[in-house]
């Protein structure tokens, strides 16, 4: 039974989009209760029926690796609504790049500063700086620096689910309603998922989400190295 549930063509695939399918559904009918954004109850009914299953991941992997490989061919999409929005980033440009220095550093000096509060080592600290980019960038960067990279993309991982949780609501209570304003801010704090999540508002926003999520990769592999070198040991 295990092997058959190992080796069986597309089955995992299917599990993956039947999983996200229900946990959208789900979160639709919550009127987008942040709790159960689609993908945190995707992983968690994911891994639970691989749990319950006996399947190890590495099998998982192999079977749903297709979506792995559009993850690359999704973000490049991404220039499609960005190219339909280039006159507003023309005409933004200056407001979008001070709030990309604001965010990005914003990002980056919080987890240094939480990670000296709480006494963390110099490698789970560095793990955890880059935490608002994309996960081959934050991987990369945390290697470079001295961290640990399979740390990291946890780290990253969570950040992205939890940003794209709780930005709509904060932003929306601090009264920012613009979809670019909503757009740029969840590209910078939760990269790729919330790119997703601000796809959900509009296209716009999800233009500026995913401009955003490349500049702050830009960014952060340009300042992460001075940060470290100046920030107190």
């Amino acid at each position: 039974m295990l092997l058959a549930l190992q080796t069986a063509p597309f089955l995992w695939l299917g599990v993956t989009a039947g999983c996200f399918l229900l946990a959208e559904r789900l979160y639709a009918r919550t009127r987008h209760f942040p709790l159960l954004h689609p993908v945190l109850v995707s992983i968690v009914l994911i891994v639970a029926i691989l749990r319950l299953c006996g399947v190890p991941y590495q099998s998982y992997f192999s079977g749903a690796q297709l979506f792995h490989w559009l993850l690359g061919t999704a973000t490049v999409a991404l220039a499609v609504p960005l190219f339909d929005n280039l006159q507003r980033v023309r005409a933004l440009l200056w407001p979008l790049l001070i709030a990309l220095l604001i965010g990005g550093l914003a990002g980056m000096l919080s987890a240094l500063a939480l990670g000296k509060l709480f006494g963390l080592s110099p490698a789970v600290l560095v793990s955890f700086v880059p935490k608002s980019v994309t996960t081959p960038i934050a991987m990369a960067l945390s290697q470079h620096a001295g961290g640990l990279p399979a740390l990291t993309a946890n780290v990253v991982i969570l950040t992205g689910i939890f940003g794209a949780m709780i930005a709509v609501p904060l932003l929306s209570l601090f009264g920012v309603r613009s979809d670019i304003a909503q757009g740029f801010a969840l590209g910078i704090a939760a990269h790729g998922v919330g790119t997703a999540r601000a796809m959900q508002i509009s296209p716009t926003a999800g233009a500026f989400a995913g401009l955003a999520m490349g500049l702050n990769g830009v960014l952060t592999s340009l300042t992460l190295a001075l940060l470290l070198a100046f920030w107190p040991a």
